[in-house]
């Protein structure tokens, strides 16, 4: 069982609550999956615990990391321990393929682009964050070194699009209020929820930012929650059903 460490976060070694705190957001599957169009069979890239994947299809997973491996639930089929820019199947394989907010975390970005579209007869569907619009979410007032960390991560959305090459369209991602995917805008209407290291722990994002800074993140959150200095200033943000940030969904065509 390989226990490398394939992109900019080690899974093997921070990636245990994944399986819990990352599950797919209903609503947001229903996006990726209408994405998909037709496709009978899928090609999951960067497939983690199985987020997104539609049940109804079949699917291929590839996951270098073991850790994300074994958190994939039984129902789903086991993964191919392999990555992005080395993908050990034909040409033109499936009917499309799909890579959920998992290229920022890809050694070479373009190769990984040009294997997705290498193995995909059709479309190639990509979830990600627009890096230029991370500073939307409250966050960035608390954590300005967790943004400016992501920021440097995340591939400009125009060359994902340049190098997968054919036609493509970008569609700006809800955050519904209640979402059940634990990314960091999931909780842009339950700030609380940053007060807990396992929430935190399932976002590679402060991997990223030195202790010191997020000790002080959380510190100045927890104060302000319990003095309503939080809720004076966003609560009006806190009440709106969804939240327009920076996720993205690309659908590229040949």
């Amino acid at each position: 069982m390989s226990s490398r460490i394939a992109g900019d976060f080690d899974y093997e070694t921070h990636g245990a609550g994944y399986g819990v705190q990352r599950r797919p957001d209903p609503r947001i599957a229903a996006l990726v999956h209408a994405a998909l169009g037709d496709a009978r069979t899928v090609l999951n890239v960067g497939a983690g615990a199985g987020s997104y994947e539609p049940e109804d299809r079949e699917v291929t997973a590839v996951e270098p990391s073991a850790s994300m491996r074994a958190q994939r639930p039984a129902r789903l089929a086991e993964a191919i321990d392999a990555t992005a820019e080395s993908l050990p199947l034909g040409d033109n394989s499936f009917d499309a393929a799909m890579a959920m907010v998992t290229v920022h975390q890809w050694a070479d970005l373009d190769a990984g682009l040009r294997e997705l579209r290498r193995v995909s007869r059709g479309p190639v569907v990509v979830l990600t964050f627009d890096g230029d619009a991370l500073d939307r979410l409250w966050l960035a007032d608390y954590a300005p070194e967790l943004i400016a960390a992501e920021r440097r991560r995340y591939p400009a959305i125009e060359h994902i699009r340049q190098v997968l090459g054919g036609t493509s369209e970008v569609t700006p991602v809800p955050v519904p209020s209640d979402c059940v995917d634990g990314f960091t805008e999931a909780y842009y209407a339950r700030p609380e929820r940053f007060l807990d290291p396992a929430v935190r722990g399932s976002q590679s994002a402060w991997g990223f930012v030195e202790p010191e800074a997020v000790d002080r993140t959380v510190a100045r959150l927890r104060a302000d929650l319990g003095s309503g200095e939080w809720h004076r200033r966003y609560g009006a943000v806190a009440a709106q059903p969804e939240f327009v940030g920076a996720v993205r969904l690309i659908v590229a065509r040949p």
